[in-house]
């Protein structure tokens, strides 16, 4: 089941009952607005223990229209790259106890 923003705000204020809903949600806002504008500038994210975000120039290159099998201009784009750190990737493949 997917995460949405909300949930993130209520894990947050769980975590942190002191903090009101208006406060935990501008928090999340301005967390995932800070990291689009570096990925933006260009800059890479790393956040220890959790991953890092980078920006990655995609090279245009000539495609196939699947219904036409005309050939198709696909221009050159950036992407967004996410690495899992190891911590990251040790918890998810954490066996529950049971």
């Amino acid at each position: 089941m997917p995460v949405s923003k909300r949930d993130l705000v209520d894990d947050l204020r769980g975590a942190h009952p002191e903090l009101t809903r208006k406060q935990a949600t501008t928090f999340v806002n301005d967390l995932l607005a800070t990291v689009a504008a570096a990925l933006k500038r260009g800059d890479s994210v790393r956040l220890l223990g959790f991953g890092s975000f980078d920006v990655r120039q995609r090279a245009a290159r000539t495609g196939v229209n699947p219904t036409t099998k005309a050939p198709l201009a696909i221009p050159g784009r950036k992407a967004v790259r996410f690495r899992a750190s190891s911590a990251l990737k040790a918890t998810v493949n954490k066996k529950p106890k049971g």
